[in-house]
């Protein structure tokens, strides 16, 4: 068995230092060591989505990277920009539409909309669609999910600068 490793990272903004098996990756160590569990591990391949997180401001399946791997970085997980109110308007908007019924994939979704929308902020629903078929959804159809993320980009355009 490998020994523990060092790793210093910035969770939400918070400066973390752990102790980590080198082979425990980001999902497992952001829900069993930091209790964040809005990270879901859902396929443990990087195919479903559900684990998406931030580095650096890139989005990444954590469930595929190893924590070491992290060392240095800034993460940044549901519960951190669900927090800070960035997503709040598409927060809502997959609320109104009923963008979310069993709620797995939902912080995936959210992560990955809001890339989305911070690289091309007047996307068509094409556009939604492919930025956003790495996530799988079993319940929605993805109809309501890209309705909220086209009223959410809609909204963001007539808000005053």
């Amino acid at each position: 068995m490998s020994a523990p490793v060092s790793v210093s990272l910035l969770v939400n903004g918070e400066p973390i230092d752990a102790f980590v098996l080198p082979r425990i990756n980001l999902a497992d160590f952001l829900r069993e060591n930091l209790k964040l569990t809005g990270t879901h591990v859902g396929c443990e391949h990087g195919v479903c989505g559900a684990c998406t997180v931030r580095i650096d401001g890139e989005v990444v399946r954590s469930c595929l990277m190893l924590t070491v791997q992290a060392h240095g970085a800034s993460v940044e997980t549901i519960e951190g920009i669900s927090d800070s109110g960035e997503i709040a308007d598409l927060q809502a908007a997959f609320r109104e539409r009923n963008a979310l019924q069993c709620g797995y994939c939902t912080p995936g979704m959210l992560m990955t909309a809001q890339d989305l929308l911070k690289h091309s902020p007047a996307p068509d629903r094409q556009a939604i669609r492919e930025h956003l078929s790495g996530n799988y959804c079993r319940c929605t159809g993805y109809q309501a999910i890209v309705d909220a993320v086209e009223a959410t980009a809609r909204m963001r355009a007539e808000r005053p600068a």
